[in-house]
């Protein structure tokens, strides 16, 4: 009898969606990107892509954690420590020393896929829906080059 695995080898693979979305563009990015690293596991290429998603997840993690640190995000140690949990999640399960099998990458795209969407939709977007607060309540005063007025409202306001 065959596997749910040796059916659908791809069993478990999660597509990003609109929904996964935080509004913040460069990280909403890195997380479409995350989603289409753990779809590409596959058990020809696993230690290729393994290293590939473990480097973009560094890059991710910095990249989010320097925003929220510019930012003042208040939530900042806290998400930094649930990266960090993720890491030790992440190293020991690919410390088993276990060979790679299908059965083991579908564990694996499926501990990461669950783990990406409830941290995205919790705490990212929690983030998301912060930063965009801040934007509104605070939002930053620039102070441009004079525009050069032209037209009727110009005359009107005095600009011969």
């Amino acid at each position: 009898m065959a596997t749910e695995s040796e059916v659908h080898p791809h069993a478990f693979v999660v597509e990003w969606r609109e929904g996964f979305k935080i509004n913040i563009p460069q990280v909403d990015q890195e997380h479409k990107h995350l989603f289409a690293l753990v779809k590409a596991l596959n058990l020809e290429t696993v230690d290729q892509t393994l290293e590939e998603l473990l480097d973009y997840v560094v890059t991710h993690f910095s990249n989010e954690q320097a925003l929220m640190e510019k930012h003042g995000y208040p939530a900042f140690e806290a998400h930094l420590q649930l990266h960090e949990t993720f890491g030790t999640q992440v190293a020991d399960f690919l410390s088993s020393g276990e060979p790679w099998s299908e059965e083991r990458i579908q564990n694996l795209r499926r501990f990461l896929n669950k783990w990406l969407i409830g941290h995205i939709m919790t705490h990212d977007l929690r983030f998301g829906k912060w930063l965009e607060s801040q934007r509104t309540v605070v939002a930053p005063v620039k102070s441009a080059a004079p525009i050069e007025k032209k037209g009727f409202f110009a005359r009107l306001f005095g600009r011969r």
